[in-house]
């Protein structure tokens, strides 16, 4: 083997010897430290003071309240239609106008009635006619009490037959159940009319009803007069509208009870079927504690807030009643003048060190 190639080989050798005693003898990390001081690490951040938000409770009122949507129904509203059947001879309103109770609107063609109501009022005269003579003739004992009485019958059944006659007159007259507002015709001069042939829509809109569904847990607690709140789509105005009535019973499929207020609408600005937005106060508690919610901390079915003693944090278990839109009312497990944490929560343990800023 040539002399170059040997020495070759023991150098390497010797350079790999060398590496392995310097890797042995070279000082080892010990995991067992590492993580001690890491530990210690740990237990330090958590003896550091956090700072948070608090507030100092007292006594104050809360109010339950409903926020739901409804929508606006007529006070009254009734399709137009005939009693009867017949040609349409003359329209007299004009759609989208306010029309008058008892105004006649429309008329369908009366002419066969009206000839047989001359007829009959031709007749009335001769029985006039008859009965005073026959009254007569019975003064002077010249004529039968029954010829009398038959006469009389007949003038009572004449009368009858002209006020039937008058009735389907009438009939042939559509007059405005009620005062309101008419909606678009369905229908034209010269069209038949049948009795189920809708002539127009007949609104009534001063008042309005404001109707609305609430939790069933509110059944029967609205009494008449409780007053309310609301706003229509697009118009940011409140108003205000009063209960008047409740359904009789709760909706078995929505487990909702149905409620209708009564708003004046004295300017006609509203009409039915909008959507509305409705505020409700159904109860008022004074003097009681509340909590803002963020207060809360709930584990395990367990609710908890924690209170500021001595310069750390304390957990105090607590019994929720009312909730509104930004506080909890606490039942039991606080007292007046305990300082409520409100930030910071979720990093808060029992014995935690806090500095705390009192929210005014």
């Amino acid at each position: 083997m040539n002399k170059y190639v040997r020495l070759g080989i023991v150098g390497v050798v010797v350079l790999g010897l060398a590496g392995l005693g310097i890797k042995t003898f070279m000082p080892h990390e010990n995991p067992e430290l590492k993580d001690t001081s890491q530990n210690a690490k740990g237990k330090k951040d958590q003896g550091k003071a956090l700072n948070v938000r608090a507030v100092i409770l007292s006594e104050q009122s809360l109010t339950d309240g409903i926020f739901v949507s409804g929508s606006l129904v007529p006070d009254e509203e009734v399709g137009l239609s005939f009693e009867t059947s017949g040609k349409i001879t003359d329209i007299f309103f004009r759609e989208g106008t306010h029309v008058a109770k008892g105004q006649l609107l429309a008329k369908i063609n009366d002419a066969p009635l009206q000839a047989e109501l001359r007829k009959k009022q031709a007749q009335l005269k001769l029985m006039n006619d008859r009965l005073y003579r026959a009254k007569a003739l019975l003064a002077k004992e010249a004529v039968s009490k029954e010829s009398f009485q038959e006469a009389e019958a007949n003038l009572a059944a004449l009368k009858a037959e002209i006020d039937g006659v008058k009735a389907q007159i009438a009939q042939t007259e559509l007059r405005a159940p009620f005062a309101g507002t008419i909606g678009l015709r369905q229908v034209s001069a010269g069209a038949f009319a049948t009795t189920a042939t809708t002539i127009a829509t007949l609104t009534k809109t001063s008042p309005l009803k404001v109707e609305f569904s609430v939790p069933e847990r509110y059944a029967g607690t609205l009494a008449q007069g409780t007053p309310l709140t609301f706003t229509a789509e697009g118009d940011l105005t409140p108003r205000m509208a009063e209960v008047y009535a409740s359904d009789s019973r709760v909706d078995p499929e929505t487990r909702t009870y149905t409620i209708r207020a009564i708003y004046a609408n004295k300017d006609g600005k509203l009409v039915p079927g909008r959507y509305v937005n409705v505020n409700l106060t159904t109860k008022k508690y004074d003097r009681t504690l509340a909590v803002p919610s963020e207060a809360i901390v709930s584990e395990m079915g367990i609710d908890k807030v924690f209170i500021y003693k001595n310069g750390v944090a304390e957990p105090a278990k607590i019994t929720k009643g009312l909730r509104t839109d930004a506080q909890v009312q606490v039942l039991r497990g606080l007292s007046i003048g305990d300082t409520v944490i409100t930030s910071g929560t979720m990093q808060l343990r029992q014995g935690q060190k806090v500095i705390v800023s009192i929210k005014k």
